[in-house]
C-alpha cells in the first residue's frame, strides 16, 4: 500500500475544472432522499419480497451507485450532504438533534443551497430538515433555501403531521410549515403523496423559467411515525401486499411502494414539462434501516451486518442511483466508493460552479468519474464513517481497507439482523423486467437510452449488484479489540485482519489517520433538552423555542386540534 501521505496527496490533486460553458445553461438538480430505507429494500439488489420498479428503472437507465456511503444517522448524514464535510467538522458527530434540543448544524458552514443560490439557482426543500430549529436562523430558509414545504424536526405522523419525542416527556406537537408559517391545509393527506405533489407543482411552475432548479425532496418514508402507530400507509396500499405474513413488514412494503411511486411521479413530471434532458436526478437513503430497536421499521440491510446508528456496512452503505443525460455510461454500475459529502463538489462541477477553497470540504469531486466512461479508474480516497469520542467508536475507510474501533449500543446491533424472505414473494417478480420497463420512470427515461434496456441487461445488472459474502474466518468483538477488513473482498465484515502481520502497515496508517482526524474535530454541538421546547407551551406546535416566549398554562395536545 502507498504511504498515507502519498494517499492523501492524491486526494488533493485537482482532477479537472468545471466547464465554463456549462454556466450558460446549468442543469436542474433534483435530490430525492429516503429516510431509514434498508440497503436491500430496493429490488435491484435481487430482493423479491416487494418490488421497487421506479427506483430500479432509475438505476438501470442511469448509474447504479454500488458503493455509496453516508453517516449512519439522520442529522450527521444530512449535514454531510449539505456542507460537504465530515460530521466531526460540523459538530454533528454524536447522535441526532432531538426536537427539544437547542442546537443546530454549525452556522460556520456554507451549505449547498447557499452556494447554488449564489450561482443563480432557485433552491427548494420539500420535506424533512432535521438540522435544527430552536432559533429562526437555524431553519431552512435562513440556510440558503428560497422555499421550504415540510417539517423541521426528526419525524412526524404520516397523516396528522405531529410528533412526540421518544425520550423526553414532552407533548405531541404539530410540525409542518410553508417557509416559516405553519401549514395546515390538506388535513389527513398521506405525507408521501403530499410532499410529492408539492415537488411536482414546483417542477411545473419552473418549466418556463430560465433560472435553474435545485430541488431536494426529503421524504419521511421509511422512517417510523410516533410510537403509538409507527408504520403507516393508506389501507388500499397495504392490501396490495397481503401475501406478506408479517403485518409490520406488510406496512413497510406499502410505505416503500408509495415512495417508489413518488420517484415515478417526479420523473414523469420532469419529462412532461420538457425539463428531464437538462436535469440530474439522484435517489438515495440517508442511512441504513433500523431493523430492530429504537425506530425499528423492519427494513432490511441484508446481507450486510449492522443497521442505522452502527459503524458497520449495514448502517453506512446505502441504496442509491443517479440519472442524467450527461452521463456517458448510462446503463452501468458505478463501483467507485462515493460519500454523501461528495455531492457538493461533484454537483458544483456538473453545474459549472467554482468552489472557494475556504469551504474546507471533506467531500471530493467525482463528476469526471460519474459522467465519464464505465471503465474509469477508481479515485483513491478516504471515508470517515464515524468518530465519536463520547461513545468511543471510530470507523475509517482508506481505499479498500476499513478500520473499526468500538461500537454503539453495547454491540447489540453488530450482527446480521435480517434475512431475505424466500416464501412471501411479490407476484410481479415473475415478470420483473416487464414491470420495470412499464414503470413511469422507465417510460420517461427510455428515449435517452444509449442501449435498449432489455430483459437480459436488467438480469445481468441485477445479478452484478447483488452483494455476496465470503466465508466467516475470524470474527471481531469491537468492544474488546480493533477490527480491520478488506471491504473489496469482504463486504460483510467477516474476516478480521488486525492480527495479520502482513497488514501491520495498513493498520498503523489507519490508526494514525484516526488520530489526525480526531485532532481536527470540532466539539459535538449536542445540548440538553429545554423544558421551554414543550409544544404544550406553544399552541401544540414545535416552534423556535429559544426565542419564542412560552405560554404560561400548558395545553392538552392531541392529534385532533389544529394549531394554525
Amino acid at each position: 500500500m502507498r504511504s498515507l501521505s502519498a494517499f492523501l496527496l492524491l486526494l488533493c490533486l485537482q482532477r479537472g475544472k468545471p466547464d465554463e460553458s456549462a454556466a450558460a445553461r446549468r442543469p436542474n438538480i433534483i435530490i430525492i432522499m429516503a429516510d431509514d430505507m434498508g440497503f436491500d429494500d430496493v429490488s435491484f439488489r435481487g430482493g423479491r419480497e416487494f418490488l421497487t420498479p421506479n427506483i430500479d428503472a432509475l438505476a438501470y437507465h442511469g448509474r447504479l451507485l454500488d458503493r455509496f456511503y453516508a453517516p449512519a444517522m439522520c442529522t450527521p448524514s444530512r449535514g454531510a450532504l449539505l456542507s460537504g464535510r465530515y460530521p466531526i467538522h460540523t459538530g454533528t458527530q454524536h447522535f441526532v438533534i432531538s426536537n427539544e434540543e437547542p442546537w443546530a448544524l454549525t452556522l460556520n458552514a456554507t451549505l449547498m443551497p447557499e452556494i447554488f443560490k449564489g450561482a443563480g439557482y432557485s433552491t427548494n426543500l420539500v420535506g424533512k430538515w432535521h438540522l435544527g430549529f430552536s432559533r429562526p436562523e437555524y431553519t431552512p430558509t435562513r440556510r440558503g433555501f428560497d422555499y421550504h414545504f415540510g417539517y423541521w424536526g426528526a419525524y412526524i405522523d404520516y397523516f396528522q403531521r405531529r410528533s412526540k419525542m421518544p425520550v423526553a416527556n414532552y407533548s405531541l406537537g404539530y410540525d409542518f410549515r410553508r417557509n416559516m408559517e405553519l401549514e395546515c391545509r390538506d388535513r389527513g393527506a398521506y405525507v408521501t403523496d403530499l410532499l410529492t405533489a408539492e415537488a411536482e407543482r414546483l417542477i411545473k411552475d419552473h418549466a418556463d423559467k430560465e433560472q435553474p432548479l435545485f430541488l431536494m425532496l426529503s421524504h419521511l418514508a421509511a422512517h417510523t411515525a410516533n410510537k403509538d402507530d409507527p408504520l403507516q400507509a393508506p389501507e388500499e396500499e397495504i392490501q396490495k401486499f397481503a401475501y406478506i405474513k408479517d403485518p409490520n413488514r406488510r406496512k413497510y412494503a406499502a410505505i416503500i411502494s408509495k415512495l417508489d411511486q413518488s420517484v415515478g411521479r417526479i420523473m414523469s413530471t420532469l419529462a412532461a414539462t420538457d425539463q428531464l434532458e437538462n436535469s440530474i436526478v439522484i435517489f438515495y437513503s440517508d442511512n441504513g434501516a433500523p431493523s430492530v430497536g429504537m425506530f425499528a421499521n423492519t427494513g432490511s440491510n441484508f446481507p450486510l451486518r449492522g443497521q442505522k446508528n452502527t459503524p458497520w456496512e449495514g448502517g453506512v452503505r446505502v441504496a442509491g442511483a443517479i440519472w442524467s443525460s450527461k452521463l456517458q455510461a448510462r446503463g452501468s454500475i458505478f463501483s467507485q466508493p462515493l460519500y454523501v459529502a461528495d455531492w457538493l463538489p461533484t454537483l458544483s462541477h456538473a453545474a459549472g460552479i467554482e468552489l472557494d477553497s475556504s469551504l474546507k470540504l471533506d467531500g471530493i469531486d467525482l463528476w469526471p468519474e460519474l459522467s465519464g466512461s464505465a471503465d474509469a479508474p477508481h479515485v483513491p480516497r478516504e471515508i470517515l464513517h464515524i468518530l465519536d469520542d463520547i461513545w468511543r467508536v471510530a470507523a475509517l475507510q482508506l481505499g479498500q481497507w476499513k478500520y473499526v474501533n468500538g461500537t454503539t449500543a453495547a454491540g447489540r446491533y453488530d450482527s446480521l439482523l435480517t434475512y431475505r424472505e424466500l416464501d412471501d414473494l411479490d407476484p410481479r417478480e415473475s415478470r420483473y423486467a416487464v414491470t420495470v420497463r412499464n414503470s413511469a420512470t422507465s417510460r420517461a427515461l427510455s428515449r435517452y437510452d444509449l442501449r435498449r434496456l432489455t430483459q437480459q441487461r436488467i438480469s445481468i445488472t441485477r445479478r452484478l449488484a447483488a452483494v455476496r459474502c465470503g466465508d466467516l474466518q475470524r470474527s471481531c468483538n469491537p468492544l474488546l479489540e480493533e477490527c480491520l477488513y478488506d471491504i473489496s473482498t469482504d463486504p460483510c465484515e467477516q474476516n478480521n485482519l488486525v492480527y495479520s502481520e502482513r497488514h501491520s502497515d495498513v493498520l498503523a496508517a489507519l490508526r494514525r489517520r484516526v488520530r489526525e482526524l480526531r485532532a481536527s474535530a470540532s466539539r459535538p454541538g449536542n445540548r440538553a433538552s429545554m423544558p421551554e421546547a414543550d409544544p404544550a407551551l406553544h399552541t401544540c406546535a414545535w416552534e423556535s423555542f429559544e426565542v419564542l416566549k412560552p405560554g404560561i398554562v400548558p395545553l392538552e395536545c392531541d392529534y385532533d386540534g389544529v394549531p394554525c
